[in-house]
């Protein structure tokens, strides 16, 4: 790239940035010193080319021109515990206190597509999350937050679409207009069975209804994301950072061929595909990642997926600080991580973000630790300057580095899954990775190199093999009484009882008649939602139409 090429698109830079809205901000150094909203190459750089600028492909540096200046990450805290109830007050403190979005944490049961009063959630109604058992509940959570005016995020993919169902029933008593919601849904199942084991049929179903649900929000919800692609498991699980982009994204170009099988218009389908990815310790590293990720997106989305559109080749993401980086010993501590995890989040350009609270390692978070956690956003956002440039790290020797080594190790797994593929497709990879254990056993082999590289000392956790003397006292942590599973079974029960039991069987017979041919089901389930079907009777009955899965056992 020459001189002029690069003054060319600076002029582009230029006419975007003075045509956008900006916040009314102050965007100078705490000294009071003017600073540019971009920066860039002073001469010739060679690199540019694949470094950009902000708002123009291939992305590397953001989506948008005016970065932070025109419009700061949402604070998206993750939040769910007990039943509807108390969650919605720990809803109603995040709002109050300046969060800028709901995403919604569920408890084992409701992730597995089971009810409460299952035999097998005996003991885990509301201890990992909130607990949903029908559209009822979904009332009680979101009681006076708007869902017409409330972007929320609800992180579950097994029954996801049954949740979503009862989602849009609690927003249509709420007199909201449906067609104008605003929202993701995690949805990804391919992650389920590479990491996080959360699944409840065969890959097969579970896409025809991830399928489903795409050709629904494009007609129906067009702002509505009805996937948020997770990484964020992958790296919760052992992986690499390279692994985890590499992982993620074959999984979003397979939701993209799952999407182009319908026949959707990638262009108009490709806007609804989010990304969630983890923040990790190793703080260059990650923003390497998130810069990498952008550009890799673009690439492919244009070049092989035939995207024309902008917002097609976009890869828009959320953010959520490293659980797995968080300890038990000196817990205080983790509130160092966690601020450097979400900086690093920020400065690679992060859409949303979740920051972690200190005593998550060892309970749901305390009111005190979630205040902490969301705080640690806003001291970022307000007080650092961090906001005040566009990518601010671009064109740093290490940095731009470090982004290209990324890209390259994820384009060596990408070529890896395609070779697996019968028919030279990602889908075909992904599910033949799958059946054979190959990204279980890629995440296991970098589980165990690190933890190998921490006993013998070379990898250093403070409190944990380094410093560990310390005078810290006991936390006080949160518990969800047992109280709340006999007071939700009892709700459940009563709901049951007053219920129309005819126009529930009446409704999951329709949906199975619907599943066994090839239209969209969302309708037929939406139904059912309507009616008080639960979310075990709802699962339940696909389980009997599609039945179940396990994996094959790996030695």
């Amino acid at each position: 790239m020459d001189m002029q090429d690069i003054e060319d698109g600076r002029r582009r830079w230029q006419e975007r940035f003075d045509a956008s809205r900006k916040r009314d901000a102050d965007f100078t150094t705490l000294s009071g010193a003017e600073v540019d909203p971009v920066y860039g190459p002073p001469a010739d750089d060679p690199r540019f080319e694949r470094i950009g600028w902000p708002g123009e492909f291939p992305y590397t540096r953001g989506l948008y021109a005016t970065g932070y200046r025109g419009r700061a990450w949402t604070i998206r805290q993750f939040a769910g515990f007990g039943n509807a109830r108390q969650t919605n007050e720990r809803y109603k403190m995040i709002l109050a206190a300046g969060g800028g979005g709901l995403s919604v944490a569920f408890d084992m049961p409701t992730l597995m597509g089971r009810d409460s009063d299952d035999p097998r959630s005996l003991g885990e109604v509301g201890h990992c999350g909130v607990a949903i058992d029908s559209a009822a509940d979904m009332d009680v959570l979101f009681d006076g937050i708007p869902l017409g005016e409330t972007t929320t995020s609800m992180t579950i993919s097994g029954p996801a679409v049954p949740i979503f169902c009862m989602y849009l029933v609690a927003a249509e008593r709420q007199g909201a207009d449906i067609h104008g919601l605003n929202g993701t849904l995690q949805t990804d199942i391919f992650k389920e069975y590479i990491a996080q084991k959360e699944w409840l049929f065969a890959p097969e179903p579970h896409l025809r209804l991830i399928g489903d649900l795409m050709e629904y929000c494009a007609a129906e919800i067009p702002a509505y994301k009805p996937l948020s692609v997770s990484g964020y498991h992958i790296r919760e699980a052992g992986s690499t950072a390279a692994q985890e982009l590499a992982f993620t994204l074959a999984d979003g170009f397979g939701y993209v061929e799952l999407g182009l099988s319908r026949g959707l218009d990638v262009n108009a389908f490709a806007p609804g595909l989010s990304f969630f990815f983890d923040s990790h310790i190793d703080f260059f590293e990650e923003i390497a990642k998130f810069r990498a990720a952008r550009r890799i997106w673009a690439r492919w989305m244009r070049d092989v997926y035939g995207a024309t559109s902008e917002k097609a080749q976009w890869l828009r993401f959320h953010t959520q600080t490293a659980g797995v980086s968080l300890t038990a010993q000196q817990p205080d501590n983790n509130v160092v991580r966690t601020a450097l995890e979400a900086l690093a989040a920020v400065l690679g350009g992060t859409n949303s973000l979740h920051t972690n609270a200190l005593d998550e390692v060892l309970a749901l978070p305390s009111e005190k630790a979630a205040e902490i956690a969301l705080r640690t956003q806003q001291v970022i956002m307000e007080e650092t300057g961090v906001v005040n440039v566009v990518d601010p790290l671009g064109g740093s020797w290490y940095v731009e580095a470090l982004t290209d080594r990324i890209e390259a190790d994820a384009e060596k797994i990408f070529a890896r899954i395609k070779d697996m593929s019968p028919d030279g497709s990602m889908t075909g990879g992904i599910l033949r990775g799958i059946e054979d254990g190959w990204f279980m056993a890629e995440i296991a082999d970098a589980a165990f190199a690190y933890q190998r590289q921490l006993e013998k000392g070379e990898k250093h956790i403070v409190g944990v093999n380094r410093h560990t003397q310390s005078i810290e006292e006991p936390l006080e942590i949160l518990r969800v009484s047992h109280e709340v599973e006999r007071e939700q079974n009892r709700l459940l029960g009563a709901r049951r009882t007053e219920r129309d039991q005819a126009t529930v069987d009446a409704a999951l017979a329709r949906m199975i008649e619907v599943a066994r041919t090839e239209e969209n089901l969302i309708p037929a389930m939406l139904d059912a939602a309507r009616a008080e079907a639960t979310l075990g009777e709802i699962c339940g009955a696909l389980r009997d139409e599609w039945g179940s899965y396990s994996e094959p056992a790996r030695f």
